[in-house]
Order: structure tokens, then sequence, then C-alpha cells
């Protein structure tokens, strides 16, 4: 069971609460920007191809640190590494506000995201760490509001911060925040986390980066004119480099990332599930909006704040939804969730809708949804591995969350462009593109009953069983 790590209920709250908050603004940048490229474009003078290497850039850069993560907890001081992190992410932004050359940005943007791939992997370790296991479900609801209300909210907070002031606005949002957070961990931040030392691997490291050709691939596909040969041979190459890295991580005494954990059967579904109800959240963010504009003819402004009641649904369910599978147990909290999901794609998929209310209604339903699995399948991940295995556990389980929802982009956009350019070929362009949108809704269905039966799959945890 998880210790409180010497740490009172005092200590323990503000520790958790800066924690939380540091995380909280780093996962809003992750998100946040597609909502200014029009403005970046316009002022760096770059095309759309350019300006969303801001966002590819760092979910490639982001993943590729995420296995490192438990090496980092297991070899240094939690209160170093945290406070280490907040520096680069200041660093990086810094760089960003004072730049007046892309690449300058682009360089500001790597630092965020080596400071946002260590931090998300390890703020869910160090949580499950400190909290007893009766409570973790809680706790982890409370550190959904972190992974999936931010994703969320990010293009909101853009939208709004956007309205009144320029794009240099937003970044001045986060450091001023991070900033704060880095000078209070100061005085609340703790060594938690118990020290296992060991060299770092450097040819797992190596063997890792095939995660970004993988993540290029995905990024790339969706783009007309593309030299398909050569992303053929990128995707081969780095799907070797990820079977050589497999291949390592169980043949080597101190693994970068310790796979063994991928023979609990409950671990397995919790990465699926946490990937299949992350695709559905990351999809609705984007697709929706672009539906409001192209459909329903509203401003972008209008399609940013129709994000809000999901945004607020999901934030206020995902500490309720902690508490109930303490209550209750994992099964019928997931397979509640993905009913949500199911259902939320069902009614798209089957019926055509113009009202932008009904739209959020939807959007509610999908994202309360993602709050009834998500954390709740990093929770039941955690709890079916020893605690030694959790930080890897936790690093595998957040990696594949990433390169899973990178994917469920790509396919949303291609079968958006696809299939839109396909049904144009024998109607008007509206209609068309209504066609196109639906055959996404099906696409995402389909997943979602398969996320549907993998919760049915769901093992009862002894600790569980009445």
């Amino acid at each position: 069971m998880a210790k409180s790590n010497g740490l009172s209920r005092l200590e323990r709250f503000w520790f958790i609460t800066i924690m939380l908050i540091g995380t909280f603004t780093m996962s809003i940048s992750q998100s946040s920007l597609s909502t200014a490229y029009p403005t970046l474009m316009k002022y760096f003078d770059i095309s759309a191809s350019s300006v969303q290497w801001l966002t590819t850039g760092f979910m490639i850069i982001m993943c590729i640190m995420m296995p490192i993560s438990p090496w980092l907890l297991n070899n240094m001081s939690f209160k170093k590494l945290f406070m280490g992190v907040l520096l680069m992410f200041d660093l990086g932004t810094l760089i960003i506000l004072i730049s007046n050359s892309f690449a300058w940005v682009l360089f500001g943007r790597a630092l965020e995201a080596i400071a946002v791939g260590i931090l998300f992997p390890s703020y869910q370790t160090v949580l499950l760490n400190i909290t007893p296991e009766d409570d973790r479900g809680t706790i982890m609801g409370v550190a959904g509001l972190v992974m999936g209300s931010a994703l969320a909210c990010g293009p909101i907070i853009s939208g709004i911060v956007l309205r009144f002031t320029t794009w240099r606005g937003l970044f001045d949002v986060f450091i001023v925040i991070i900033t704060a957070v880095f000078l209070i961990s100061f005085f609340v931040m703790k060594d938690v986390m118990p020290r296992i030392k060991s060299k770092l691997d450097w040819i797992s490291i190596i063997y890792s980066f095939g995660l970004i050709g993988i993540l290029y691939v995905i990024s790339e596909i969706a783009k007309p004119n593309n030299n398909y040969g050569l992303l053929l041979l990128i995707l081969v190459v780095s799907i070797i480099l990820i079977a050589l890295f497999v291949v390592r991580q169980f043949r080597i005494s101190n693994p970068l990332l310790n796979l063994n954990v991928l023979k609990t059967f409950n671990y397995d579904l919790a990465v699926l599930l946490t990937g299949f109800s992350y695709i559905s959240l990351i999809v609705v963010t984007i697709i929706f909006p672009l539906y409001y504009q192209q459909v329903l003819n509203v401003s972008p402004f209008i399609s940013g704040m129709a994000l809000v009641p999901g945004a607020v649904f999901l934030s206020i369910l995902n500490p309720i939804t902690g508490t109930i599978v303490d209550k209750i147990g994992f099964k019928p909290v997931m397979l509640t969730g993905m009913i949500m999901i199911v259902l939320g794609w069902a009614v798209l998929a089957f019926f055509p809708i113009y009202n932008i209310w009904a739209m959020m209604i939807i959007a509610m339903l999908i994202e309360g949804g993602n709050a009834f699995v998500m954390m709740p399948a990093v929770t039941l991940g955690a709890d079916s591995l020893p605690e030694d295995l959790i930080s890897y556990g936790t690093a595998l389980i957040t990696t594949v969350r990433q390169v899973l929802g990178s994917t469920g982009v790509a396919v949303a956009t291609i079968v958006l462009v696809r299939a839109t350019g396909f049904f144009k070929l024998s109607m008007p362009a509206m209609p068309a593109q209504v066609n196109g949108f639906h055959m996404v809704y099906w696409v995402f269905l389909v997943i979602a009953v398969v996320g549907l039966i993998f919760a049915v799959m769901i093992r009862t945890p002894k600790k569980d069983q009445k």
C-alpha cells in the first residue's frame, strides 16, 4: 500500500495542489495554440503546414521524454526534478516571448515539450505513491482535471486571451503562473519518492526515437501531395526501432521502461481504455469546432465557447467519478463511461444534427464519459501492478495515450477530407461536407464500441470483490 511519505495532511494538500496547478498550466499549453494559428501565420509569414509544428513537434518531443521519466524519478530528488521541469518550461516560454523568428519560437516550444513530457507521467506516479490504495480513485479523479479538463479548456482559454491581447499574451499567462508555482515550490515540495540508482540506457533511448518516426507519419499522412513511399519507409524503420526497443527492455537488467507491466491483464485493458477514451475527448475538441464553423456557420469565438459546457461537465465529474470508483469499484464506473461515449457517437452517426445546443449536449455526454474512463483506467492500471512497477506503468500508459490520441486526430482528419471529397463527386459542397462529418462519427462509434467491449472484459480486482 502507498504511504504518505512523512507528509502531514496539510503538507500533502499543498504538495498536491501546487503540483496539479503546475501540471494543469503545462497541459493547457499543449492544446491552446491551435486557436492562435491564423495569428501566428500572419505574424511570421509562414504556411499552415509550418505553424502546425508548434503542436506536432511539441507532441513528438513530449512522447520521447515520457519513457525516460521513470529513470529520472528513480535517480533524482523529486523536488529538484519538479522545480527543474518548471524552470525549463519557464525558459522555453521566455524564449518564445522575446523571439522575433519562428525558428526560436519552435526552440522554445521544444523546451516546453521536454518539461511536459517529463512531468505528465511523473506527477501521476507521485500521486499514486503518496496516496493509500483505497483513496486512489478519489485523488486520481482530481488529477483527471489536469489531463481531461486542461485539454478541453486549452482552446477556450486561448480564444478568450486572444480576443483581448496578442498571441504573446497567451505565453504571458503561462510564465506568470509557472513562475509563481516555481517560487512556492521552494516551500511546499518534498522529496517523496524512493531513490533507486541506475545507469541510463542510451541504446534504449536511441531505439525509442522510433516514436518520432511513427508520430511524424501520423501527422503527415493526412496532408495532400505526400511522398507516400518515403512515409512508408520512415514508418517501417520506426516500427523496427520500436521492436528493438521492446526486445531490449525484456533482455537487460535495468530497462529504461520495464515492460513486465504488460504481463498483467487488467493493466493491458487499462492502457487501451485510457487511450480509447482520450481519442474521443481529443477528437471532440478538434472536430466539433470545425463542424460548428463549416456546417453551422458560427464564428471561431462562438465555436470555442460552445466547448465550455463539455469542459465544465468534465471538470465537475472527474473528482466525483474517482470517489465513486473507491465506493463501487472500477468495472461499473468504466462501463458507464464507455456506454456514454458510445451513445454520444451513436446519436451523431444516426441522426443529422444542425442545432449547436444539441451538439453541446452530445459533447457533454462524450466528455462526461471520458471522466468515467480515463483516470479510473490509470488508477486501475496502477492498482494492478506492484509498487515498484507503478512509475513504469504510468509512463507507458501516458505514452500510449498520447500516441493513440494523435492517431485518432489523424484518422478523423483523413476520413473527413477523403469522405468529403468523395461525396462532392455526386452532390453539392455543403451536403458533401455534412456527409463527411457523418463518416467521421461512424468511425469513432466503431472505435467506442470496441472500447466498450474492453470495459466488459475488466476483471474485478480482489479489493473490489464483495
